[in-house]
C-alpha cells in the first residue's frame, strides 16, 4: 500500500452535543498529508454523546449519551458501535444505562474489557463491561465520591474524566469538585474498581483530565478552574502520584475570563499541549525528559471559540481543535522540533464539537 492510500483509510470519529433527532457522532476521512477532516458518516439517535473511546483492535466505538432511570430521571448511557474497516460507517450494537446520572467522559481500559464513565453532576465513577461481541454489558460497579473544596462549585463531588495509566493496573479519576485525582485499582476479573489512593492539588485548581507520559513515570492534569498544569512523578508499582510542579496555563499579560478542558501530551513525548477556553488558546510546553518538568513554548491561538478538546494525529504531525462556540474543527501542523502549532488553513464547519478519536489504519 502507498503513502496515498494509506492517508485515505486514516479515519476520525467526532462526538458532539446534539439532540437525538439530529447528528450527533460522526466519521470522517483524515488526510495525514494536509491534515485535513472530510465527513463521510453520521449517526443519530444519541443524547448529547459528547465523548467517545475507540476500540482499534476490534473496531468498535464507545459513545455518551443519556438514558432514562428507573423512575423517568435522566441518567447516563453509552451505545456500543462497530465500525465498517473500509468505511467507518457505524452500525450499533447496543446501548446501556451507565450511572444513575448524566455522564461527561467515557474511557477504555488498554485490553478493550470494560469501558468507565464519569459524572460530574453525580459526584460518581462506574465501570460497565465489555461483552465478547462487543456489547455492553450492565454495569458493574459504581464508586461514589465525597466531600467538597474551596470554591462555590465545589460544593459537592464533581468527577470529570477518568484516565488509564500504560500498565492497565490503576486508573485516576480527576475531581474537580474535591481539587483530588482518586486513584483506583482495575480488577478486570471482577470488574470493579477498587479504591487506592488519591493525590490533593491546590484548592480551588479544579482537575479536570489527565494525561499519562507515554514512555516515562509522568502525569499530568490540567485544572479547569486555576488554568493550570500540575505534574507528577508516577510510582507505576504502588500506583502514587507525587507533585513535582504546578504552572500557569496562561501568559501573565492575560486577565480575561479562562477554564481549561483537554491535556495530551504529543506521541513522542517531548511536549505537552493543554487547553485554554477563554483565551482561547493551546498552551504548549516541553517536557524535560529528566525531571518531568514543564516550560512553556507557546500559546497558540485556536482560531476559534471554546476549544473544549483537541486530538493529536497518531503519526503527531499534526493537532485538531475542536472550537465548540464556533462549531469548527481547526487543523494545526506540528512542528516535531519546537512542539509549535501552525494552522494548516483547513477548517471543518460543523456543529458543537466536542472530542476527536483518531484510528489508525494499518
Amino acid at each position: 500500500m502507498d503513502k496515498h492510500q494509506q492517508t485515505k483509510q486514516t479515519l476520525a470519529f467526532i462526538g458532539s452535543y446534539a439532540d437525538a433527532k439530529n447528528p450527533g457522532v460522526y466519521t470522517a476521512q483524515f488526510d495525514a498529508e494536509t491534515g485535513s477532516l472530510a465527513l463521510t458518516h453520521n449517526v443519530t439517535g444519541l443524547q448529547n454523546p459528547t465523548f467517545l473511546a475507540v476500540d482499534a483492535a476490534n473496531w468498535r466505538l464507545y459513545a455518551l449519551g443519556e438514558g432514562v432511570g428507573a423512575e423517568g430521571q435522566k441518567c447516563g448511557a453509552a451505545s456500543a458501535y462497530t465500525i465498517q474497516p473500509e468505511t467507518g460507517e457505524l452500525a450499533l450494537l447496543n446501548q446501556e444505562n451507565t450511572l444513575p446520572a448524566t455522564t461527561c467522559h467515557i474511557q477504555l481500559d488498554n485490553m478493550n474489557q470494560v469501558i468507565m464513565v464519569t459524572s460530574y453532576h453525580g459526584g460518581m465513577v462506574g465501570l460497565s463491561p465489555i461483552l465478547a461481541n462487543g456489547q455492553l454489558g450492565t454495569s458493574s460497579d459504581i464508586q461514589q465520591h465525597h466531600g467538597a473544596s474551596l470554591l462555590p462549585v465545589q460544593d459537592r463531588p464533581r468527577a470529570h474524566s477518568v484516565f488509564v495509566d500504560r500498565a492497565n493496573r490503576f486508573i485516576g479519576a480527576c475531581d474537580l469538585g474535591l481539587d483530588k485525582i482518586i486513584l483506583y485499582k482495575l480488577d478486570l476479573a471482577a470488574k470493579r474498581l477498587i479504591p487506592h489512593g488519591e493525590v490533593s492539588v491546590t484548592p480551588g485548581s479544579g482537575p479536570r483530565h489527565f494525561a499519562f507520559h507515554p514512555s516515562y513515570k509522568y502525569g499530568y492534569v490540567i485544572n479547569e478552574l486555576g488554568s493550570t498544569v500540575t505534574a507528577f512523578s508516577y510510582d507505576e508499582e504502588q500506583g502514587k502520584l507525587t507533585e513535582i510542579q504546578t504552572i500557569p496555563t496562561l501568559p501573565a499579560s492575560y486577565d480575561g475570563e479562562n477554564g481549561c478542558a483537554d491535556i495530551h501530551v504529543s506521541p513522542d513525548g517531548r511536549y505537552l499541549y493543554g487547553s485554554n477556553r477563554g483565551h482561547d488558546s493551546i498552551v504548549v510546553y516541553a517536557i524535560d525528559k529528566q525531571t518531568g518538568k514543564l516550560s512553556v513554548v507557546e500559546h497558540a491561538p485556536t482560531l476559534g471559540k471554546h476549544p473544549r478538546n483537541f486530538g493529536i494525529s497518531p503519526d503527531g504531525r499534526f493537532v485538531l481543535v475542536a472550537n465548540k462556540d464556533s462549531d469548527n474543527i481547526v487543523s494545526f501542523a506540528r512542528d516535531e522540533t519546537t512542539g509549535k502549532l501552525v494552522p494548516t488553513g483547513s477548517v471543518l464547519e460543523m456543529s458543537q464539537p466536542v472530542c476527536i478519536k483518531f484510528l489508525p489504519v494499518q
